[in-house]
């Protein structure tokens, strides 16, 4: 399809803003542009055919399958934007008084109070925008705290080779180096080599649990207890809170900090960047670095407080306020039981899909899974060609998105599929028909997947040449 620059037409236009109700005001003249920006000149059913045929494009969870794991592309519930849609909040300004927002602040003490319940804290800021945000603002908790105490010898911080790769590339920016632990035989962290990294220059350990694997970790009561041993802070990566929520708490597991993908595990909108909400909470031993400020409770009103030691703002304001209203919409909603009964639905899902593939595909750890599971396609490469993204770009003639491709890193080859609370039995049976076919034609006439996809818009793509030459910005001379 053309780009809108392409569509476009010099003077053709349609009046787009309202007539001006108050008074008018000129910007300063170095404020004003010396030429007016280049933008698309086009009519309104230019526009709208514009953005239809792009949406009719875009394959999201209204559209079908799309078990991407550890991103978590779940269904959310339209009860969920309705409440955020509601003029009391989506008019609220971050800079009127408090007295006139009550229920903003109260949305957000509520939400915290919950979240605390849910994860066993005592603590909450929701200021972080995503989840590397939210591993950035909580390594800053444990930094300070160490510093607090006049221990700086504290310069390291542990983390799985299972570890998403945010948590090494958090650990490097507050300015911690970074010891890698294998994993066991079992998907586990291996404590024999978590017991040798740990020591007095500990300053922590990031972990998911359940991990990027799917496995949730037996020994996790040992592991945290090894490094409180050694004097250091544990901080809880909750990209994969989905499979223990209103189940297991993190708190209860020795963690001292954890964030929060709210765009993940409390069902709020997810992907084409945003918004999300990494939201952050910690044990009481880390409530006075907390980012500023904090929503607390008085004679009949909220207000803000500054925490004595914060560690300052991470963001403007108070985070991105309506992904929290939706996320407390969601947890109101299912309440307690509900929101236990979605855990084990998603853990249920995974294990029906994992069990249903295991005669045809290589799971890389057999055995019970929780929310995810990770398929090894090694051998299917090594005897017949076909690799993970052959498989992958396959579902797309299909009607399906993909899987995660190519991790975890200690995975060959892997797949992981993530199938979400939300589909339904015969959503799955499809998918695995789907992915049966795949193997059986992998098999008969690899050369076909190697061509894959061939019914969508566009063909494979160089998604390496993409990726290092990108073309960022519209040619409007048209000389390359």
């Amino acid at each position: 399809m053309k780009l809108s620059f392409e569509k476009s037409r010099k003077g053709r236009s349609f009046p787009v803003l309202p007539l001006l109700d108050v008074p008018k005001k000129d910007l300063p003249g170095e404020l004003v542009r010396k030429t007016p920006p280049r933008l698309p000149e086009m009519a309104q059913p230019d526009i709208s055919r514009h953005y239809t045929e792009l949406a009719k494009r875009t394959h999201g969870v209204n559209d079908g399958f799309y078990p991407l794991g550890s991103c978590t592309m779940k269904y959310n519930p339209k009860l969920n934007d309705e409440m955020a849609s509601l003029p009391g909040f989506t008019g609220v300004h971050p800079l009127q008084p408090p007295e006139t927002a009550q229920g903003c602040m109260e949305v957000l003490f509520e939400a915290e109070k919950l979240l605390c319940e849910i994860t066993g804290m005592d603590a909450m800021t929701f200021q972080p925008a995503a989840g590397a945000h939210g591993e950035f603002t909580g390594v800053l908790l444990i930094k300070a705290w160490h510093d607090s105490r006049g221990d700086k010898k504290r310069t390291k911080i542990i983390v799985p080779d299972s570890a998403h790769g945010t948590n090494p590339a958090t650990a490097g920016m507050t300015g911690y180096q970074v010891v890698n632990v294998p994993s066991g035989a079992d998907g586990g962290v291996n404590l024999d080599e978590l017991k040798k990294a740990a020591g007095d220059d500990t300053a922590g350990l990031m972990l998911t649990n359940p991990n990027t694997l799917g496995l949730f970790d037996k020994n996790i009561l040992d592991i945290t207890r090894i490094i409180h041993e050694a004097g250091g802070l544990n901080y809880y990566d909750g990209a994969n809170l989905n499979a223990v929520m209103g189940i297991a708490r993190p708190g209860d597991m020795g963690f001292d900090v954890v964030h929060l993908n709210l765009h993940k595990t409390f069902s709020t909108p997810h992907g084409g960047g945003g918004p999300g909400s990494g939201a952050v909470g910690c044990k009481a031993l880390l409530e006075p670095f907390l980012p500023k400020p904090r929503i607390v409770r008085g004679n009949g009103a909220y207000s803000f407080e500054d925490p004595g030691q914060s560690v300052g703002n991470v963001k403007a304001f108070y985070g991105n306020f309506l992904v929290t209203l939706r996320a407390l919409t969601y947890i109101l909603t299912l309440g307690a039981n509900g929101l236990a009964d979605a855990a084990r639905n998603a853990v249920l899902n995974a294990n029906y899909m994992m069990k249903a593939l295991s005669d045809v595909y290589d799971v890389a750890y057999p055995g019970i899974c929780m929310h995810e599971f990770v398929l090894t396609l090694e051998n299917l490469k090594k005897e017949r060609g076909v690799s993970a993204m052959d498989v992958a770009k396959s579902m797309l003639d299909y009607g399906m998105h993909p899987p995660t491709m190519y991790f975890p890193l200690i995975v060959k080859e892997a797949l992981m599929i993530e199938p979400t609370e939300t589909e339904s039995r015969e959503t799955l049976d499809e998918a695995i028909a789907v992915l049966r076919e795949i193997r059986s034609r992998a098999g008969a006439d690899p050369q076909k997947l190697h061509d894959a996809p061939l019914g969508t818009p566009v063909r494979r793509l160089d998604e390496v040449g993409a990726a290092r030459r990108p073309v960022l910005k519209y040619n409007f001379d048209g000389n390359g």
